[in-house]
């Protein structure tokens, strides 16, 4: 799962490491979301009206299925079912809107699912990592990265995190009698 707030790059990071032609479920945005939708405000002028999915092969035996959430609050109920048998989660934040990501991070703790945050920089990122971590109130052990989600390459670097990161919990719930 790829999740964060509304216009933070779900889509694009999905498009970007996909081997595949990504299914998505953009929109146009219309006159009937103004003052609902943010849209206006981010100059955007689509939006994810279910999710986006992709695939990425990490080897000839293993691979990742990527489903990007909606961000907007309107299509917050998708992301119990999207979490259904999901194995951890990307949190894509953009720090001019690090409270976008509030919701992102609630639900995986509610659902137990892990996650790695990945701050998505546009342009020169306004907040350091430690400062970012802070305002999140992360743990120490929540891995937190820089990634393009424009490039693929970073975008495949966020996706290994999150692989590493999922193979050292389930080393540590093994060795924990």
């Amino acid at each position: 799962m790829i999740v964060g707030g509304f216009g933070v790059g779900k889509t694009t990071m999905v498009g970007s490491v996909s081997e595949i032609r990504p299914l998505s479920t953009e929109e146009t945005m219309t006159q009937a979301g103004v003052g609902i939708d943010e849209g206006a405000s981010h100059g955007k002028t689509t939006t994810t009206v279910a999710f986006d999915f992709g695939r990425i092969s990490l080897n000839e035996h293993m691979v990742l299925y990527l489903f990007g959430a909606p961000g907007q609050e309107r299509f917050w109920f998708l992301w119990d079912r999207l979490f259904a048998g999901t194995l951890g989660a990307v949190v894509l934040v953009d720090t001019r809107r690090l409270a976008d990501s509030w919701y992102s991070i609630d639900r995986l703790e509610h659902h137990g699912t892990p996650f790695i945050v990945a701050r998505n920089n546009f342009g020169r990122p306004e907040h350091t990592l430690d400062q970012v971590r802070q305002a999140l109130d992360l743990s120490d052990d929540v891995p937190l990265i820089d990634c393009d989600a424009r490039r693929r390459d970073s975008g495949k670097t966020v996706l290994l995190t999150l692989v590493n990161h999922l193979f050292a919990l389930s080393s540590v719930r093994e060795t924990t009698p």
